[in-house]
């Protein structure tokens, strides 16, 4: 079976200071985590709900996209305590998404949004958007730059 790089993307913005530490140890349960970001402290977007903290793991496996979110993500999600509801910008435990699966972008928000760029930049800096050639690293100085985002440090 191929191993397949993957990074993925969790947020939270309800008790996030406990749920990021729970999913990361649940996500290296199942699956080796070879490196992550720095935890960011950004802002709800699409509603006026507390501020989401984002951090971007790498991860390896032989799963495929559908099969981390079937096998990992959701199950992970659950575990936490997330509810889904017709508002996917309602506040939640925990939300895991699969952002770069062997070097191909499956969330396009890596491009537009700092809860999404600033995180997986750390991992991925290299990385160009097809749209304007600019890398990650550079599309995530420019994000940081024009939105909050905030390395958060626990008990601060």
């Amino acid at each position: 079976m191929p191993q397949h790089n993957v990074i993925l993307l969790l947020g939270s913005n309800i008790l996030p200071e406990k749920n990021i530490p729970r999913a990361l140890g649940l996500i290296a349960e199942r699956l080796p985590i070879q490196a992550q970001s720095r935890i960011w402290e950004t802002k709800a977007v699409g509603s006026r709900g507390p501020n989401f903290l984002n951090v971007a793991v790498q991860v390896a496996t032989n799963l495929d996209a559908a099969g981390v979110k079937e096998a990992i993500s959701r199950p992970i999600e659950n575990q936490l305590g997330r509810i889904r509801s017709a508002d996917k910008f309602m506040p939640r435990t925990m939300d895991i998404d699969v952002i770069v699966f062997d070097d191909q972008i499956l969330d396009e928000n890596l491009w537009k949004k700092a809860f999404t760029a600033i995180p997986v930049s750390e991992l991925a800096p290299e990385l160009t958007c097809p749209a304007n050639g600019k890398s990650l690293k550079e599309i995530a100085a420019e994000l940081k730059s024009s939105a909050f985002a905030e390395p958060f440090e626990p008990g601060s």
